[in-house]
């Protein structure tokens, strides 16, 4: 990594996707299902163990420094819950560990001279001497090299003491066998990484293993795994509460949007006042009209009836002169005749 790099990486880690107003490279956000969460939290094994002896390669989900700046960010004002992703992570990578350890130390059981119980227990007490050893001499290195002389050299005095009893444990050992069988190489397996330790190996060699990027790593991630495990029941409790108090939020959303009227704000309730309105003036214009073509209709038959009444008493009029007309006229008739005949 060139050292524009290692800047670019320094400021993505410190102001996330956002910085310069440019967008990360892998155009996705942290919440993002193909980001890893572990990595999020600093944990990811990919990241820890790489460039070592169990290298895993490249992690199949995202690892972006900026991307982790932006969790970061927002984990302060709401929680993701991703501590309980990363666990089921770590938890399913120390299984497939310990079984390895496990298979391991089936073989060496396999291959190596079966040794009397009472050997046994002496060369597991060389065994276990000698990895304090190499523990303490990689942690009094460490705390020199970070300026704390102190407690350097006081582990060092410690680390003196147990050579002293590893020396009398390795006697006792070498007593206790033929000198062919010392001479064999008994190999151990270290339960934290899983490698091969042996009684022989001095301790330089156990320094650099105990002091190694492999050992340190797997150090570091079932320490956190551990961590984690501590708060995992308590951490799904108040995600499953959370979760429940969402589903309830939707609930109520939906409820909502379905009787939005009971929920509108200042805007909404213009508009639906302008259109209540609006639908209240054309309503009474409807039935201003309705009433208007009433009151027509109801004058044109009036004046329908008023024609018919006339027409019919003009009729009726019409026929009393007619009658009246006749008498008279038959009368007249009547009285010549009488005046002939006399």
């Amino acid at each position: 990594m060139t050292a524009h790099d290692q800047m670019r990486a320094m400021l993505d880690q410190l102001m996330g996707t956002g910085r310069n107003g440019e967008n990360n490279k892998f155009h996705v956000k942290f919440n993002d299902p193909k980001v890893c969460k572990s990595f999020l939290l600093g944990c990811c094994p990919h990241e820890i163990l790489s460039s070592t002896r169990m290298d895993l390669g490249e992690c199949p989900k995202i690892h972006d420094l900026a991307l982790r700046a932006d969790f970061e960010k927002a984990q302060a004002s709401k929680d993701y819950f991703y501590d309980l992703d990363a666990m089921e992570h770590l938890q399913a990578f120390i299984s497939d560990c310990d079984r390895r350890t496990e298979s391991a130390k089936q073989r060496l059981a396999e291959t190596q001279e079966e040794l009397s119980a009472e050997v046994a227990v002496k060369a597991n007490s060389v065994h276990e001497l000698a990895e304090q050893i190499g523990q303490k001499l990689a942690k009094a290195e460490q705390l020199g090299e970070e300026g704390f002389v102190e407690e350097s050299m006081k582990l060092m005095e410690e680390v003196d003491e147990l050579r002293k009893k590893k020396l009398e444990a390795e006697q006792e050992y070498r007593n206790s066998m033929p000198a062919s069988s010392y001479q064999q190489q008994k190999l151990r397996v270290c339960e934290v990484c899983s490698a091969y330790l042996g009684i022989h190996d001095n301790d330089r060699r156990l320094a650099d293993h105990f002091g190694g990027k492999l050992h340190l790593g797997f150090i570091k991630i079932r320490e956190k795994l551990a961590e984690l495990e501590k708060t995992s029941e308590k951490r799904k409790e108040e995600r499953r509460k959370v979760r429940d108090g969402d589903r309830d939020r939707d609930r109520e959303d939906r409820y909502r949007e379905r009787y939005r009227e009971q929920y509108v704000g200042g805007r909404e309730l213009d508009r639906r006042s302008k259109r209540h309105r609006s639908k209240s003036r054309d309503r009474r214009e409807r039935d201003r009209e309705r009433d208007r073509s009433d009151r027509g209709d109801r004058g044109e038959r009036g004046d329908r009836e008023h024609r018919s009444r006339s027409y019919r008493s003009r009729s009726r009029s019409r026929d009393r002169d007619r009658r009246s007309h006749s008498r008279h006229s038959g009368s007249g008739s009547d009285r010549k005749r009488d005046r002939d005949r006399d």
